[in-house]
């Protein structure tokens, strides 16, 4: 097996498996450790770079990087039910105790003379505002609605996000001379390329939801309701009640969503029916575990086969039972299984069964080209639409997907903008930076804390549920107090803190090989991968995560280090008497619009960290 190549920043960034997950790749371990220390305002700046939204996304985040999270691998042979750490409700503590942050903002440059539009005041669209508008370039947010936020503000129950988080975390945007057009929809892509914007960029969502086509529908149309466009008129409160029993159709967060708002407006018999399996659903488990803890249940394997009404009142809906049965390729069938259909009584049906996207008002002929499914065909990692200056992001440019992706996109798409501008290739991706730097304090003394927690994940208090369910305004999570923060924060096994070998000053004495916990350091002879990972002193089963294998040593063996299940407790950097192991915090900062995006980049500036990159 070839001996690892350290200095592609691919190989260190990947051990961070949290912020390798994360679409916008946030630096996790270091926000972790300023909140563990104490200091929310300087976490809360770290994520505010990559994320955007801390606040926002410490409550509704998909947590890409929980199920990567490396402390839930290394509790799966110890416990019966191993959890990473509660990275997203740690998020929030930053933002929910951290000082006022408006001074440590970006400060603007001066007006650089280009001027973008962003149709859509998103996540996305915001993102793009935020990386665009310091660097001296005027952006115009257009929204139909008053206020900024998109889906964020629309669609996501203030039970989950409170409107105050959202005003505060597109304000400290908006307060950077962007201009904001609330209340302007954007009719014409034509009429809006007339106004001489130097770039575009949409980033209006996938605004329509899927319609339910089944006999009865039309017929009680009064007491059926699109459920995204439900969420919204809730949120802005053109909708206060709702039927006593009530059918939410579909499985992902908007049903969730849907379900518990009901249950919130009046709702007493609340069901969320869908077409798969439980676990096939799309919603995120802890999405159905809190619909779930709120009384709602969810019947699964019933498929829509009409809705039932007496004069156009609607009285129930009939569904047939089915199982699923996949083929040698895995591809999943529903299958009638003879059982008679289920009549279930009902008042209300919220339609929450997919979204799609809708661009009404870009002409055909202005340059534009779409897919057969209706997407815009954009340049990979570009997000350039067949018109040049025009890109797109967010759920605009794929489809739904998640605040996180959007961001990224937004983030992707700013880079695009800003080369575009000054005359570059938007095709040519500037690397991430990345840094490798030394803890070492003392011969055994690190300037991170490295004693592994065995504390289990600390559950988030809630407010009760008589009170929660009394209002749709009141949140329902209380987060984590300042106590408890630092307890989960500990949890944390500081992946981004690497042990770096150096073959040179190796004695090959095994101490380090020795002292390890988690066995997961070998010297040994190579071999191919398959089979080396076999006989190291604990089997390498989980492929997806790389070896760590240095190239031959004096005695003719190599030294292996299964990255998977290293706990970065510097054990084996103190044990050795050579210092051939150093424990070394890894820092990568994707690339974002400006100066350093650019082909012309800067000078880089002195500095003691090592660059790898």
């Amino acid at each position: 097996m070839q001996a690892t190549n350290t200095s592609n920043p691919a190989y260190f960034h990947k051990v961070v498996d949290c912020q390798w997950a994360c679409p916008a790749h946030t630096p996790v371990p270091e926000y972790i450790r300023l909140i563990g220390q104490g200091r929310y305002s300087d976490a809360y700046m770290v994520n505010w770079v990559s994320n955007v939204f801390p606040g926002i996304l410490g409550r509704t985040c998909d947590r890409p990087c929980e199920p990567a999270c490396r402390r839930g691998r290394v509790e799966e042979n110890n416990r019966t039910q191993a959890e990473p750490v509660a990275i997203c409700r740690l998020k929030r503590v930053a933002a929910d105790h951290k000082d006022d942050v408006s001074a440590r903002m970006p400060t603007i440059a001066p007006f650089n003379g280009k001027r973008i539009a962003c149709v859509g005041a998103g996540p996305s669209s915001l993102t793009v505002a935020r990386d665009l508008a310091p660097l001296g370039y005027e952006v115009t947010v257009f929204d139909s609605e008053a206020k900024a936020g998109g889906f964020m503000r629309s669609q996501i129950p203030r039970f989950r996000l409170p409107e105050s988080v959202i005003d505060e975390e597109t304000g400290y945007i908006l307060n950077m001379g962007v201009r904001f057009r609330g209340g302007e929809r954007v009719s014409s892509m034509r009429a809006l390329l007339a106004q001489n914007f130097d770039a575009v960029f949409v980033g209006c969502g996938a605004p329509r939801g899927r319609e339910l086509d089944v006999p009865g529908r039309q017929d009680a149309a009064a007491h059926i309701h699109i459920g995204i466009e439900w969420l919204a008129n809730v949120s802005f409160g053109h909708i206060t009640s709702v039927g006593e029993r009530v059918i939410v159709l579909g499985g992902g967060n908007t049903a969730m969503d849907c379900c518990r708002s009901a249950r919130r407006l009046g709702g007493k018999d609340v069901k969320v029916v869908v077409r798969s399996g439980f676990e096939e659903m799309k919603a995120s488990p802890w999405e159905k575990e809190d619909a779930q803890h709120e009384g709602i249940p969810i019947l699964n394997y019933h498929v829509p086969k009409s809705v039932e009404h007496l004069n156009g009142k609607l009285t129930g809906m009939t569904f047939e039972i089915v199982r699923a049965e996949y083929d040698a390729k895995g591809r999943r069938s529903l299958i009638p299984t003879g059982e008679p259909d289920v009549l279930l009584e009902c008042d209300t049906v919220l339609v929450a069964i997919g979204q799609e996207n809708a661009f009404p008002w870009i002409e055909p002929d202005c340059g534009i080209a779409f897919d057969t499914w209706g997407l815009p065909v954009l340049g990979e990692g570009t997000f350039q639409s067949t018109l040049p200056k025009v890109f797109f992001g967010g759920d605009a440019a794929y489809g739904p997907k998640n605040i996180i992706t959007a961001v990224a996109h937004g983030h992707e798409a700013a880079v695009s903008i800003d080369r575009l501008l000054n005359g570059e290739d938007v095709t040519h991706r500037p690397p991430p930076r990345t840094h490798l730097l030394s803890q070492k304090m003392g011969i055994h003394e690190w300037s991170y804390h490295n004693d592994v927690s065995n504390d289990t994940r600390f559950a988030v208090p809630w407010a009760k549920a008589d009170v929660a369910l009394s209002s749709i305004k009141l949140e329902v999570e209380l987060g984590f107090d300042a106590a408890t923060a630092f307890k989960e924060a500990s949890r944390c096994l500081n992946c981004d803190v690497q042990t770096v070998f150096n073959r040179g000053t190796c004695i090959e004495c095994d101490a380090c090989m020795d002292i390890c916990p988690m066995d997961c350091i070998s010297f040994t002879t190579n071999g191919d991968e398959a089979e080396l990972r076999t006989r190291l002193k604990a089997p390498a089963q989980h492929t997806a995560q790389a070896m760590y294998v240095s190239a031959e040593l004096k005695t003719g063996r190599i030294l292996v280090k299964d990255e998977d299940v290293c706990l970065h407790c510097g054990l084996c950097a103190e044990r050795c008497p050579t210092g051939a192991w150093d424990m070394q915090k890894f820092l990568l900062n994707t690339t974002q619009a400006g100066p350093h995006c650019r082909d012309s980049k800067p000078k880089p500036s002195t500095s003691a960290a090592k660059e790898t990159a």
